[in-house]
């Protein structure tokens, strides 16, 4: 087949763009770090939802909020996005397991008395 625009032979097939192995790589690659920033970009909307569960709660400051999701995710074993997902939740449905409500009660505590 020849390109029609100047007449060169037009080349087809797997071998038709050169590196083509490493443009797939590339392009799998970065399919790869898309998923990886839409999952961060949940995740810190997740966060940033639980944060404001925290200050209204404990009627404290943004950077409060955090550390008081921070001090529950640590102790109770748990990612901080998992604890930040139970608030969230917790706020709909009005159930929270007891270990993460004991852990919110004591950062709360220790929070409000800072």
């Amino acid at each position: 087949m020849d390109n029609p625009l100047n007449g060169t032979p037009v080349r087809t097939g797997v071998h038709a763009v050169p590196g083509r192995e490493s443009l797939l790589t590339k392009i799998s690659a970065l399919q790869a770090e898309i998923g990886q920033l839409q999952e961060a970009v949940v995740s810190h909307a997740v966060v940033d939802q639980a944060i404001g569960v925290v200050i209204t709660l404990g009627r404290l400051r943004p950077d409060q909020g955090f550390e008081v999701l921070r001090e529950v995710s640590q102790h109770t074993n748990i990612k901080l996005r998992q604890i930040s997902e139970l608030l969230v939740d917790w706020v709909r449905s009005e159930q929270l397991p007891d270990e993460v409500r004991a852990a919110l009660d004591r950062a709360l505590a220790a929070a409000g008395s800072d």
